[in-house]
């Protein structure tokens, strides 16, 4: 198992960065995170407003996997998630479609045991870990860590969870692989802006499909398949993730676009994964599809 520090982390996506660390394909490596914050926020009285912007949504990283080539699929096993025993929530200003109805504040949130989340002292919920910021470096510009785009980023989707799989373009050598920017939980849509931001681990698995090549970021789950897409448009974003998916099951299920089509729309169903944001920020759509019986897997 190789183990890389939170303190090992960069703040964009960039084919320049400098890897800290090789692996082969197939060996697992456990990433310690920052909070979306670099841990910056450490009380209720620390607001949004006073911290430097130029350290927010840390992936650590870059890994570079060797024989990773431009053209493959990059496979995340995503096997656990441990976080610290407290967590971060904040409005931010001119974010979040219940904006103009709430006043900037931050509140800090006990996690108890990977499992709690107290709210106050009346309300508490499950926690599910999961990932916010997972991606390669991009084969153009650099892509800064809070940005979503085809080679992943900042695609905040509550899916990417423990037992998840991530299926992920690769667009340079070595991939250059991070994440980071874990949540103890967070709704789809993340309509204020924020989950409950938070540190900690993530254990995985990362391999190369040299046979297999897709566009954007692709999600496994026991149950589902997910595509995901993001564009300033929201409709566009939404048609992208379908067109992700009606390409799959044309291709993998033997079906035509028109019956692919069809059964999406009884069996699958349009989700967003980040909406908080203003134009012309993207927005982050996913299409999800279950597993049906007797139907071969989307990704080999």
């Amino acid at each position: 198992m190789h183990y890389l520090k939170r303190e090992q982390s960069v703040y964009s996506f960039n084919k320049d960065h400098k890897p800290v660390l090789h692996i082969q394909s197939g060996e697992n490596v456990l990433f310690q995170t920052f909070d979306c914050f670099t841990n910056q926020i450490q009380s209720d009285e620390h607001l949004i407003t006073t911290i430097d912007f130029s350290k927010v949504n840390p992936a650590t990283g870059p890994v570079y996997i060797e024989g990773a080539s431009p053209g493959q699929t990059l496979k995340v096993e995503i096997h656990d998630i441990k976080v610290r025993n407290w967590g971060v929530i904040s409005t931010l200003p001119e974010i979040g479609v219940l904006i103009h109805r709430a006043e900037t504040k931050t509140k800090i949130v006990k996690v108890e045991n990977d499992i709690k989340i107290h709210f106050n002292d009346d309300i508490s919920f499950n926690a599910k870990p999961m990932i916010g910021v997972i991606g390669c470096a991009p084969a153009s510009e650099e892509v800064p860590c809070g940005l979503p785009g085809d080679h992943g980023g900042n695609i905040d989707n509550h899916v990417i969870t423990k037992g998840s799989k991530v299926y992920l373009p690769i667009n340079v050598e070595g991939a250059l692989f991070g994440l980071g920017d874990i949540h103890a939980s967070m709704g789809d849509g993340e309509i204020c802006g924020t989950g409950v931001e938070i540190a900690g681990e993530v254990e995985t698995t990362i391999s190369t499909l040299p046979n297999t090549k897709i566009n954007r970021p692709i999600v496994e789950t026991k149950d589902d398949w997910y595509t995901i897409a993001s564009h300033t448009d929201t409709n566009r974003a939404i048609q992208i993730a379908c067109e992700d998916m009606q390409d799959l099951l044309v291709d993998k299920w033997n079906l035509s676009h028109t019956d692919a089509y069809l059964l999406m729309s009884v069996a699958g169903d349009v989700q967003m994964c980040q909406c908080c944001k203003p134009s012309p920020v993207d927005v982050i759509a996913r299409f999800r599809m279950p597993k049906l019986e007797n139907m071969p897997r989307l990704i080999d």
